[in-house]
């Protein structure tokens, strides 16, 4: 089950917490995309306050949030990109979306499979996604203070095991969110440090959100015709319309074919 946009909106924008954990997702994904010139850029579930970097220089940025959660305007003060959608049936053309990000969508879906496809079908030719989701060994998972505490935490494997059935390859992936899920000042303060030196330690099992960078996979068409050459053609039909010497005459001659 989504999460209401206005609770979504009040961490984000109107906590402490909420800001600290915004910059530092954010700042996970522009290590694996640091740009997206002239590209067409999506996010999907409450994707928004991750997508803010790339305004200036794509060519299109969009704010996808399912009906279940709610619609709020974005970004403030400019044209509004973020618009209400069917969950697994998406206003843009199949194939333009060159970078999608999907955060506060997968793991609160009870439509995980068709919201995959979804994906899939937007993703243009070297397209690629990030899958941001709870990490069930981190303390955020832990936490419904938070919304990273609702829907379903996975692990590593889980995640790529899901993203591997539905047609994707996986390409990397990262962490984030090592401090505990709490308004103490120390915490917050420190948040920055304990970042670079979690990325450090340990890429996915301490940090409280995993990032999993994806790729549609593309199948190789199939042949028409033969799969194989025939190494040994049958011999039946040699010598069909050879001329055959008649009885007596000399070898080498020539005869009028039968």
């Amino acid at each position: 089950m989504h999460l209401d946009v206005l609770d979504l909106r009040n961490f984000y924008y109107r906590t402490p917490l909420g800001r600290v954990a915004q910059k530092a997702v954010r700042d996970r994904l522009l290590t694996l995309w640091p740009e997206a010139q002239g590209q067409t850029v999506a996010g999907f579930g409450f994707a928004v306050p991750l997508l803010r970097p790339y305004l200036g220089r794509a060519r299109r940025v969009v704010g996808l949030m399912p009906g279940p959660q709610g619609v709020m305007p974005w970004p403030a003060g400019m044209d509004n990109v973020s618009v209400l959608c069917e969950e697994v049936q998406w206003p843009l053309d199949t194939g333009v979306v060159d970078k999608l990000v999907l955060m506060h969508g997968l793991e609160t879906s009870e439509r995980g499979t068709a919201l995959l496809e979804e994906c899939r079908r937007v993703l243009g030719p070297g397209g690629r996604a990030v899958f941001i989701v709870p990490n069930r060994a981190g303390m955020w998972a832990r936490r419904d203070a938070t919304p990273f505490g609702f829907g379903r935490p996975y692990t590593l494997g889980q995640l790529d095991a899901q993203l591997r059935r539905a047609g994707f390859a996986v390409e990397r992936h990262l962490a984030a969110l090592y401090i505990p899920p709490t308004s103490r000042r120390f915490w917050l303060r420190s948040a920055p440090v304990w970042e670079r030196l979690g990325g450090r330690i340990s890429s996915v099992f301490a940090g409280g959100v995993l990032l999993v960078e994806a790729s549609r996979q593309v199948h190789a068409p199939t042949k028409g015709g033969l799969a194989e050459v025939v190494k040994k053609p049958l011999k039946v039909l040699e010598g069909v319309g050879q001329p055959v010497p008649s009885p007596g005459m000399p070898a080498g001659s020539r005869a009028t074919p039968r």
